[in-house]
């Protein structure tokens, strides 16, 4: 495939938004990639391909595809009952909330960061530093105690704490650390070497440091901004390629079977007219059919966008080390590709 028309279209997009990060998009077994702005700014080393990004929320499909090994192994049912498969207390929480409503974020528990009541995502390190945030547990006082939102299975409401409580569920199904178990059974099977959960005070090499942009016009980076370690609602850090190898193994059934990978391909409930969500991800559809499924991870100094189209095996991974610019960015690849 010739890429013209979306190098025409990147550089057109670059000065309007200045994009930095990495552009990543395959088509069977066509590949284009092309990376913008600084993984460093100080320092002024280069973003590229190699570039290891933080994607926020794009890291849900982790947790879910990790969920569904389990299952697989009867371990799990999508049915089991949050009380009956972690040994956590959760004295306000509907005793009917399952696996499914929290893969689907249906439980209707509190979330730690509610987007109806805050606005700003720093706001919570005022009530806890974030530099004491390196396990799972440690995001519990935010939410543990809190009153339901709504009953179980009532509603779509996108919800980290859930993702939180699935990850608790798999460290104690499973044995590992959550961020173990990710490494070994879905980063190490889908050949995704660059990938990992690194602590932001203790980074490995090629990593973009997230930058926030600051009302003077300069940047400041994300520091002090999100958890100093990512876990099972977001955070790892991965290379755009990877991305890619991550969806072809998941849907060359290397990471699940055929029929449970069907299943976290399903839509589960609608959110919006076109738009609804499976298991850990977001997919629009055309009557009964999938166009295609989405990813997308907003943090402080980080934004995601993927995109996977099944009917064509076009995939196009954005990821940006800065707060915007991966929406237009991979909407203005998916218009040249028209």
């Amino acid at each position: 495939m010739k890429f013209k028309n979306v190098i025409n279209r990147l550089n057109a997009i670059q000065k309007e938004v200045d994009f930095s990060g990495t552009v990543y998009v395959k088509v069977k077994d066509s590949v284009f990639t092309e990376s913008y702005g600084y993984a460093n700014r100080t320092e002024k080393i280069a973003n590229q391909v190699k570039t290891r990004y933080g994607i926020a929320s794009g890291c849900k499909i982790f947790t879910a595809i990790a969920i569904c090994q389990l299952v697989e192994q009867g371990k799990l049912r999508f049915e089991t009952r949050l009380v009956d498969c972690l040994d956590i207390p959760f004295p306000y929480f509907d005793e009917g909330v399952t696996v499914h409503h929290l893969l689907t974020h249906t439980s209707g528990i509190p979330d730690y960061f509610d987007e109806d009541e805050m606005d700003d995502y720093e706001e919570l390190w005022l009530q806890k530093p974030m530099y004491l945030i390196r396990r799972l547990h440690d995001f519990l006082p935010f939410f543990q105690n809190e009153q339901m939102k709504s009953p179980a299975g009532a509603t779509f409401h996108y919800n980290n704490a859930e993702y939180i409580v699935l990850g608790l569920i798999i460290e104690q199904v499973s044995g590992y650390t959550f961020s173990d178990y990710v490494e070994q059974f879905i980063f190490k099977k889908a050949g995704m070497n660059d990938s990992g959960y690194f602590e932001m005070d203790s980074l490995p090499e090629r990593v973009a440091y997230g930058y926030i942009k600051k009302p003077d016009g300069g940047y400041r980076t994300n520091i002090y901004s999100i958890p100093v370690k990512g876990g099972s609602d977001g955070g790892a850090y991965v290379t755009a390629e990877d991305m890619v190898k991550c969806w072809e193994e998941l849907s060359n059934y290397k990471l699940l079977t055929k029929e449970m990978t069907e299943k976290l391909l399903t839509p589960q409930i609608q959110v919006e007219e076109d738009i609804f969500y499976g298991y850990g991800l977001y997919m629009q559809m055309d009557q009964d059919k999938v166009v295609k499924y989405i990813l997308m991870g907003y943090d402080p100094g980080i934004n995601f966008r993927a995109v996977f189209y099944p009917e064509t095996s076009l995939n196009i991974v954005v990821c940006s080390n800065k707060s915007d610019g991966a929406y237009e960015v991979i909407t203005g690849i998916q218009e040249a590709l028209r």
